[in-house]
């Protein structure tokens, strides 16, 4: 059974008060609810973590996932702290109605340990455990296409300046806190290569990817227009 989404996702669809398939949903004696976190493009597992109602709300009238932290005791927004957001394609909850499937395009990676799935440790027929994949690796993005989507993300952004954007801070500021905001993420970019350490520059480099967007954006020029200078040049 799924909760229906519309052409945008779930974002804004409705809430847990307007909504009887919610309301017939068996939370636990703490008011909790199991939610699998599975990515809608490969299927893969990601995490499971637990919803009460106001965090189910707060997912379906946002469209990220949002959980209750049974040890903190408090709402917790997926990707908050990290960047690394779920937005929700699709959810839906199995025949006793109570567990909850959520499909999502997972932005960056699920596991806090920085593995793209939580369920990242096999334990093989001897009983020994042995971790699977590698830390930061996330599974079938294009950075071309990746690009595309941020750069369409930023413009939109320019447009409707949404309320605490950080996107929407930085056109609101203009072209010399754009300019400040690409000097210094190529400075620190710099300063990581320099450090020899991996996650510093990954971190940096992607800072400055993103500040570029943003100049790109702020001057109407498309990323389409890069490539094509880049093609151009390489033929010389």
């Amino acid at each position: 059974m799924t909760l229906e989404m519309g052409d945008e996702g779930m974002k804004g669809l409705f809430t847990v008060s307007d909504s009887k398939v919610v309301g017939s949903l068996k939370f636990d004696e703490r008011g909790l609810i199991p939610a699998v976190v599975q990515d809608v493009k490969s299927g893969q597992v990601l995490m499971l973590a637990y919803m009460n109602k106001e965090s189910l709300e707060k997912t379906l009238s946002e469209g990220k996932t949002c959980f209750y932290s049974r040890s903190r005791q408090q709402l917790w927004l997926k990707g908050e702290t990290s960047g690394h957001f779920q937005y929700v394609q699709k959810v839906y909850y199995d025949c006793d109605a109570d567990t909850l499937l959520l499909m999502v395009e997972q932005d960056g990676v699920a596991c806090h340990e920085g593995f793209y799935s939580c369920f990242h440790n096999l334990l093989d027929e001897a009983g020994s455990v042995r971790t699977e994949g590698e830390a930061g690796a996330v599974p079938g993005h294009d950075l071309g296409k990746v690009l595309g989507e941020l750069y369409a993300m930023v413009k939109e952004r320019k447009a409707s300046r949404p309320e605490g954007s950080y996107t929407t801070y930085l056109f609101d500021k203009g072209q010399d806190k754009i300019l400040k905001k690409v000097g210094e993420e190529a400075a620190e970019s710099i300063i990581a290569s320099k450090n020899n350490n991996h996650d510093e520059i990954l971190y940096e480099v992607t800072d400055r990817f993103y500040h570029v967007m943003v100049l790109l954006a702020y001057h109407e020029l498309d990323p389409s227009e890069i490539a094509t200078e880049l093609v151009r040049r390489r033929k010389k």
